[in-house]
């Protein structure tokens, strides 16, 4: 077991992830945690998640001066390494170039955690402040162009920090370094293993649920199809899936949906419900008021499919999990979460809620369905935001403003699949109708119009993103035929930006 303490970091599921990837159990515990609890788990090591705050900041997490005597190997990453400085009285300051994306690692000193690395190391960075003097005790190994201290190690202890994110995906060697600290440094086994999890999960979802009946929502993403498919294999006749139209889905998406269901074998009801969501909609600009309307009249038509008795199934995962409980950490919030509202807390205390997939991550779901016989075109289908279009319109969402940007987003997924760059070279990709209208002209005429975005991402697991390095023809293509076909949109224009900083949906 590997232990990892919350400081706050949006990655701190990545690090479980990935070292549960490496076959080595992993638990996410808050920064906050008793000695007795972290002792509980009887780990072989700890690593000290990132955060938002600064560590002089009124109120920011403080490394327990406890932690480093329990004598295990500490990996501090980003926040985690400034702890760990700061705690052993180093300086910790902001810097005039702060770092945002990619960045080398230079003169990297011959190190246990660095076996396996080349000499010049592609890193994930994103920090305002830095270790600009090193604790007494401890030294540096590496640097990047404007970090002195990217990488720093105690004399006498096996303590590391690291100011750049090995978690996620767009370190090079981010796998190899967490590899390195888990098994060559701390020494733990390789005991956790997907292969038996389907067999295991069904049985054990047989026997929670007896004869019970379960209502499923499901949308078509990935999770809810996995979800379904599990409960299926489990139950049979007394699943009930809901597949709820809330008139903000994408050109021919209810077809689509019913149509692969219908595939996987698993009788799924339809509720047309647009017209509930649109109307309160009107005027709202703001995109959390946006989720929160979609959110609340979401519940309120599913609830009204859930019979006195009935048990309600949701596809939450490993990371909603962390999110959703506030004692993991002071993790600064992007957005509103979906699934913990008062009727479903209420239907949990009762007992009437059933999570299969609580514990796994998403590229684990995607290993589930793969053993469940789901294919492939509808397991690496791309996510689709809950609210839908509604968050892809920015500003005001209306029947005619949906009118405009269904066929764009449509031409733009064709086009992708048609040049074979929909499951290989994108992660996710869309359109946005934004709220500025440009100057054009067509024919002989001026033209004051909508402007289309389009966004595509490369990713793993979307905590981390780059923007698509898709072909040229390919975007011009895409372009023409929106301003050619789409009435209404005389400009197109491509989104370059990676997250961080920028998210990946615009809202």
């Amino acid at each position: 077991m590997i232990v990892i303490l919350d400081f706050g970091s949006q990655y701190n599921q990545l690090i479980a992830r990935k070292v549960r990837a490496l076959g080595v159990p992993a638990q996410i515990l808050p920064c906050t945690a008793s000695i007795e609890r972290i002792r509980e788990l009887e780990p072989k090591g700890l690593i000290l998640s990132g955060g938002p705050a600064s560590v002089h900041a009124e109120g920011a997490p403080q490394l327990n001066p406890e932690v480093p005597a329990l004598g295990l190997p500490i990996l501090g990453i980003c926040y985690g390494m400034q702890a760990l400085a700061h705690a052993g009285a180093g300086q910790v300051k902001p810097t005039q170039l702060r770092e945002y994306g990619q960045a080398h690692l230079l003169d990297m000193a011959d190190d246990p955690l660095f076996v396996g690395l080349d000499g010049r190391t592609r890193v994930w960075m994103s920090h305002r402040d830095s270790v600009v003097g090193l604790p007494e005790g401890w030294h540096g190994l590496a640097r990047t162009e404007n970090c002195p201290h990217a990488v720093m190690r105690h004399n006498e202890h096996p303590w590391w920090g690291l100011q750049f994110h090995p978690e996620v995906h767009h370190t090079e060697a981010g796998e190899t370094i967490l590899a390195n600290f888990a098994k060559r440094i701390c020494g733990a086994a390789e005991t956790w293993h997907m292969d038996s999890w389907v067999e295991h999960h069904v049985s054990a979802l047989h026997a929670e649920i007896g004869e019970r009946h379960v209502v499923a929502a499901v949308s078509g993403g990935v999770d809810s199809t996995v979800m379904a498919s599990l409960l299926h294999r489990a139950i049979g006749e007394r699943l009930t899936c809901v597949f709820i139209d809330n008139g903000l889905l994408r050109l021919h998406e209810s077809e689509e949906v019913m149509a692969n269901f219908e595939r996987l074998g698993i009788p799924t009801r339809l509720i047309d419900a647009g017209e509930r969501f649109l109307s309160p909609l009107q005027g709202v600009e703001d995109p959390e008021a946006k989720r929160k309307i979609i959110g609340r009249v979401f519940i309120e038509v599913l609830f009204e499919q859930i019979a006195e008795g009935d048990l309600l199934a949701q596809g939450t995962l490993y990371p909603d999990v962390i999110e959703s409980v506030s004692t993991h950490g002071p993790s600064a919030t992007i957005k509103t979460h979906h699934n913990r509202v008062p009727e479903v807390l209420a239907m949990m205390e009762q007992g009437r809620v059933v999570e299969p997939m609580r514990e796994l991550f998403k590229d684990e779901v995607r290993q589930v369905g793969a053993e469940l016989g789901i294919p492939r075109e509808i397991l690496w289908r791309h996510p689709f935001p809950g609210p839908g279009l509604a968050v892809r319109i920015l500003g005001d969402v209306t029947p005619e403003r949906l009118a405009v940007l269904r066929p764009a987003d449509r031409i733009f997924i064709d086009e992708l699949r048609a040049a074979d760059l929909y499951f290989d070279a994108t992660w996710q990709a869309f359109a946005v109708l934004l709220p500025v209208r440009s100057v054009g002209v067509m024919g002989d005429e001026r033209t004051y119009e909508n402007v289309v975005a389009l966004r595509a991402v490369t990713s793993t697991d979307g905590m981390t993103a780059d923007w698509a390095r898709l072909p040229h023809e390919v975007l011009a293509r895409v372009a023409n035929r929106i301003i050619n076909e789409v009435e209404g949109v005389n400009r197109v224009v491509y989104d370059v930006s990676s997250k961080p900083p920028s998210t990946i949906e615009w809202e």
